[in-house]
């Protein structure tokens, strides 16, 4: 039993290893209120870094001797499957919210960490530690750079007009915001009497586009424009 033990011990540490690892980054994306999070990013890393283990020793627990296990099976087999795997999680992660996606870094989050947790159980603690610097640097201080620069951002804006009234001065006034109109769809309503204008918009914002969105539509509203409803939503 003791004896037992002893071998086990060195690959304890590498799962214990991948399980602090994924923690430090599901912790992350827990606090910034990602559906996966702590426990999530903590069993997918080590329950990689035990696959990985056993694609890489079970030939040496008696399951086979190692000549044997050479001649009848593919050492590697398992930890090609961890990979596949890792992709129903990820999608999982995405979601879709009307007309935008949810998720896309969580997932991303996900298919590193299942990485780390490889490298861990094949016992490369400084490449999954330098692994998990990196990620956590593209989480944490990535996510305050991107703030520092303006980026293209797409919308959509939904008015509703009095029928009769023309769509071109609403036009103007985004024209006049510098924003740039990559679509046009006008419907008419003739029983209820209204237009409902769609202007496809592209807007380059630094950080916080809701406040260029805020700023739009109080153009709008202090104009002699007779707005009946406005919808803006993400495309």
């Amino acid at each position: 039993m003791l004896e037992l033990w002893n071998e086990s011990l060195p690959y304890i540490i590498r799962i214990l290893t991948a399980a602090a690892l994924g923690g430090l980054l599901g912790l992350e994306r827990d606090i910034h209120g990602r559906e996966a999070g702590l426990r999530t990013h903590l069993l997918v890393c080590a329950g990689s870094a035990l696959f990985m283990t056993l694609s890489t020793t079970v030939s040496s627990f008696g399951v086979l001797k190692p000549e044997a296990f050479q001649g009848v099976t593919d050492p590697g087999r398992i930890a090609a499957q961890i990979v596949t795997g890792i992709g129903f999680l990820g999608a999982g992660a995405i979601i879709k919210d009307g007309l935008s996606v949810r998720g896309l870094t969580t997932a991303a989050c996900l298919w590193i960490t299942c990485a780390i947790g490889m490298s861990a159980g094949a016992g490369l603690y400084i490449l999954a530690v330098t692994t998990t610097c990196i990620a956590l640097f593209s989480l944490s201080t990535l996510n305050i750079v991107e703030k520092t620069y303006k980026k293209d951002v797409y919308r959509n804006l939904t008015l509703s007009l009095p029928l009769g009234e023309k769509p071109e001065h609403a036009v103007a006034i985004m024209k006049q915001k510098g924003l740039k109109i990559i679509s046009t769809e006008l419907l008419k309503d003739y029983d209820a009497g209204i237009i409902n204008l769609t202007l496809g918009l592209q807007l380059s914002s630094r950080g916080n586009v809701d406040n260029r969105s805020y700023d739009i539509i109080a153009a709008l509203e202090e104009s002699q424009i007779p707005l009946k409803s406005v919808k803006w939503y993400k495309i």
